[in-house]
């Protein structure tokens, strides 16, 4: 019998509004509130919800023989508890059917994990905390930003307590072999890794609403049929896309909602197939070999590889003089600053400065809120610059910056003394011009007085 592994994705980004030059050192606010509230809002209504609804019915009508598993990142929870707190409860609801499971994940869904050991292990630590205050569950299994995922990569996992971790089933990484298995790290075994079905994936998540693809229209049948027709042998198939698949990438026309609310049913029926999550396939299969992932890989664009994120000088530019700060914000405990640092790590940022024009360029226009890469490459700039003024003036980097907020401090405090010394003369002053004004007034009734008589 083959094991079918659903799972899906949530994001939502904390976009920036356009910050000019003029605007560092004079405004520290940098987002675009109405655009994160209308497009949350957009894809809550269009997807979240009518899924989560389809999800629950099925898993009701199959009585805990269908299961799923989410990951979101950190900042996706934010959005909705500012702007959609009914998808939070429309989660709650799924994770109270015992029948989905929540993945960890980095909470800025940012590409740290390429960075720093410390940091990953914080940002995983914090959305693993917020993942158990909202559903009940400690994330036993890990999801990258972006699916991205290396032998190196997979042993922090590992030592951070993890049993298992998702990834890109690239055909440069698994050549002959299948992705409808389970594999290991080859640093550290205990580590299962679970590779994604790409084609099969991406048939549900590009391909659905193509009516010049060759298998359109695509029915949950048929797709069904496809799985059953799959070499015997093979054990699970992992079908991993984002959630914004449903009602967002793939209009609710398209019938991709009938599809998701029949493909339980169609693959039940037939006794061959079932579902179970990560955490689940990795206590009941075996590994079948190592994995070897020398170079990163994510499931991004046909190489499968970092270019989305850092395929150019303007994303490597941004990207190191982001983390060359990391240090000093360590040493930072300002609240606005630690929030606008977990901001500035998002991987939107950067692959809004995607520069491929090529075979995926459509795709990344598509994320893009932006007229071009070197206009995101500009903005995005424009607020680190800021950013690490702020950061200067809590922790200086160099002996002039020292001294220079040293002065900083005595002037702003030689201005409080002037200030309030000022204040302090107000106040003796001002009752004795009023007393002598009252004195006049009542001196003059009598003369006028003594005239009339």
């Amino acid at each position: 019998m083959k094991t079918i592994c659903l799972y899906f994705q949530l994001h939502q980004p904390f976009r920036y509004r356009r910050y000019r030059f003029f605007d560092i050192g004079n405004d520290h606010y940098y987002y675009d509130d109405y655009a994160n509230e209308t497009i949350l809002r957009k894809v809550a209504d269009q997807c979240y919800l009518p899924a989560n609804k389809i999800l629950l019915d099925a898993i009701k009508k199959h009585k805990g023989k269908f299961k799923v598993a989410f990951s979101f990142s950190g900042i996706a929870l934010e959005q909705f508890s500012l702007y959609a707190p009914e998808v939070i409860e429309s989660f709650k609801k799924l994770a109270d059917t015992g029948c989905v499971e929540f993945l960890a994940e980095t909470y800025s869904h940012s590409l740290v994990a390429l960075k720093s050991k410390e940091v990953l292990q914080k940002q995983i630590e914090k959305h693993s905390s917020i993942i158990e205050k909202y559903f009940g569950q400690k994330p036993t299994v890990f999801r990258n930003t972006e699916l991205i995922y290396s032998d190196e990569v997979g042993a922090m996992i590992a030592d951070f307590g993890f049993k298992g971790m998702l990834t890109e089933g690239a055909k440069h990484v698994l050549g002959w072999k299948s992705p409808n298995f389970l594999y290991n790290n080859p640093i550290n075994p205990r580590l299962k890794v679970l590779m994604r079905n790409f084609k099969l994936s991406d048939d549900i998540s590009f391909r659905f609403s193509n009516s010049a693809w060759s298998e359109y229209p695509l029915t949950a049948d048929k797709y069904v049929d496809w799985i059953l027709k799959m070499d015997k042998n093979e054990e699970i198939v992992n079908l991993f896309m984002d959630y914004e698949t449903f009602g967002e990438h793939q209009k609710a026309s398209s019938g991709i909602f009938s599809f998701l609310s029949e493909l339980p049913t169609a693959a039940l029926k037939t006794k061959e197939l079932k579902f179970a999550t990560p955490g689940e396939i990795i206590k009941s299969h075996q590994p079948v070999s190592a994995v070897h992932v020398p170079h990163s890989i994510s499931w991004a664009d046909e190489e499968r590889d970092l270019s989305a994120w850092l395929g150019n000088e303007l994303q490597e530019e941004a990207f190191n003089k982001l983390y060359d700060l990391q240090n000093r914000v360590e040493q930072c405990n300002d609240a606005d600053l630690l929030k606008d640092w977990e901001y500035l790590q998002i991987s939107d940022h950067f692959y809004y400065m995607c520069t491929k024009f090529f075979s995926d360029g459509e795709v990344h226009k598509y994320f893009n809120p932006y007229e071009s890469p070197y206009e995101a490459f500009i903005n995005y700039m424009n607020v680190l610059s800021d950013f690490t003024l702020r950061l200067n003036k809590l922790v200086p980097e160099t002996d002039l910056d020292q001294q220079i907020l040293a002065l900083q401090k005595e002037l702003d405090t030689s201005k409080a003394k002037i200030a309030a010394l000022e204040a302090a003369k107000k106040k003796t002053t001002t009752p004795a011009k009023t007393k002598k004004k009252i004195t006049k007034k009542s001196t003059a009734k009598p003369k006028t007085t003594d005239k009339k008589k």
